[in-house]
């Protein structure tokens, strides 16, 4: 199976530069990626470098942590979207999905989703790693509630990035009509086929061209 159409080239290090960013979108032109993922204040540039190609461009809101307010990350969506960003991957309030405060969960993400609806597709990051089965139901439903196109297993900053049993409880979740979006130590094609045969339909990783040669 050819997993290239389902992969985020993904770039988030704090530390990358204009050239890498510019080879993250020169490769993911020769593959043929589905977008590349990169921080928000290299969106301009990836849009400009990609602008006649089919390779969206993804960036983060609200990351790593999630607990700005919505407003911000409301803020931080429209800009990503006038700089050019077709995707936005954003981080729930983690900590008031644990407090259980749905609304304010609900509200947070439904502040991205108002602001892109139309514009761009919102993945929303559950973080999967700091949070019980339960929880990361709840996080799924409640990313469904507010309007999300994708929920999304991890930032890759936190204690570990996707498991099988993370997806496969993710996509329960959902339902077939909600993409899952697996990232976070992907890194050979034996993890893609195990993550799209529990239900991902989207991969994000840093190392897709040395998995994929």
């Amino acid at each position: 199976m050819n997993y290239t159409k389902m992969i985020d080239h993904t770039w988030l290090n704090p530390e990358a530069r204009e050239a890498e960013i510019v080879q993250l979108c020169e490769e993911a032109k020769v593959y043929g990626f589905a977008s590349v993922c990169v921080n928000p204040v290299w969106v301009r540039i990836a849009a400009k470098l990609l602008q006649e190609t089919d390779v969206n461009v993804c960036t983060v809101i609200g990351f790593p942590l999630g607990a700005n307010t919505p407003e911000t990350k409301a803020f931080e969506t429209k800009n990503a979207i006038e700089n050019g960003a077709t995707e936005v991957d954003t981080v729930i309030n983690i900590g008031a999905l644990k407090n259980k405060n749905d609304a304010l969960v609900e509200e947070d993400i439904r502040s991205v989703v108002n602001i892109a609806k139309g514009k761009a597709l919102v993945k929303v990051i559950i973080e999967a790693c700091l949070l019980n089965d339960e929880e990361k139901v709840r996080a799924c439903e409640l990313s469904v509630k507010a309007g999300a196109d994708y929920v999304k297993t991890s930032t890759g900053f936190s204690l570990y990035g996707a498991t099988v049993e993370d997806v496969s409880i993710m996509r329960k979740a959902v339902g077939p009509n909600i993409g899952v979006k697996a990232s976070g130590g992907v890194r050979s094609k034996q993890d893609i086929k195990a993550m799209v045969d529990a239900g991902a339909s989207r991969i994000g990783t840093s190392s897709a061209i040395k998995l994929l040669g």
